[in-house]
């Protein structure tokens, strides 16, 4: 089943909303189409001459996190193929289907619309990954699962032992991550950003609102205003792959 377009889903408590998009916005220079739902609660951010691939959910209480969306020819299908490799279904909402992986993770199917043209790069930096924080005896099972879900994408072993990339092919615009972690609690996601220079899409961010959170070699991990945690890597925001 080919991935034809991908969307990383910033997931957001009600409250802080309002706060999400004005940052996400001006993160990505993208500007907000109109809102969706029953409650109001969806938005895309949407770039200048190029299809959108963020998008903005109001959810319940908590600190919100992030989810992938998957744009396939035939959502029915992908859903049962995810159901068949260990996913279950959460909700099935018209031609959108909610699921959750083996480890806990939610994502979405939802029907290609013909998106194609990749937003470029904002500032020296560009949100391209969706990384999926999975306690340790769940990852064997979730780099199964979705190695084997997302057809025609290289999974691959990360930098540190504690990740596994699985890459789409050329063009899509978002990838995802998993990372191993040494505690036990539910799957949960957050959002990455490939910098050029780590230290001033940092100043620029905070800037914004923004707060450092602390760093490692490699990404820096930082809290949104509206209290979202997200990091900073060092990767190419071109290429989405180590740098030199």
């Amino acid at each position: 089943m080919r991935i034809r377009w991908t969307y990383a889903f910033i997931d957001r408590p009600r409250e802080t909303f309002g706060a999400a998009c004005d940052f996400w916005t001006a993160v990505t220079k993208t500007r907000l189409s109109e809102l969706r739902g029953e409650h109001d609660e969806f938005v895309t951010l949407l770039p200048d001459g190029a299809d959108a691939c963020v998008k903005v959910q109001a959810v319940g209480p908590g600190s919100g996190g992030a989810h992938i969306d998957f744009c396939v020819d035939d959502v029915p299908e992908f859903a049962a193929t995810a159901v068949r490799l260990g996913a279950s279904v959460v909700a099935g909402l018209g031609s959108l289907v909610v699921l959750r992986s083996p480890g806990g993770q939610v994502f979405c199917a939802d029907p290609w619309r013909g998106q194609s043209s990749r937003p470029g790069v904002v500032r020296g930096s560009r949100l391209d990954q969706v990384c999926v924080d999975v306690p340790a005896s769940a990852f064997g099972r979730e780099v199964a699962f979705w190695s084997a879900l997302l057809d025609g994408w290289e999974s691959r072993p990360g930098s540190l032992a504690e990740f596994q990339v699985v890459e789409p092919p050329s063009g899509l615009p978002v990838r995802l991550l998993l990372q191993r972690l040494n505690e036990e609690r539910p799957a949960t996601a957050h959002l990455d950003l490939a910098c050029a220079d780590v230290a001033a899409t940092r100043a620029r961010h905070e800037e914004l609102g923004a707060a450092f959170v602390t760093g490692f070699p490699g990404w820096t991990v930082m809290r949104d205003p509206a209290g979202g945690m997200y990091c900073l890597t060092t990767r190419d925001p071109v290429t989405g792959g180590p740098r030199g």
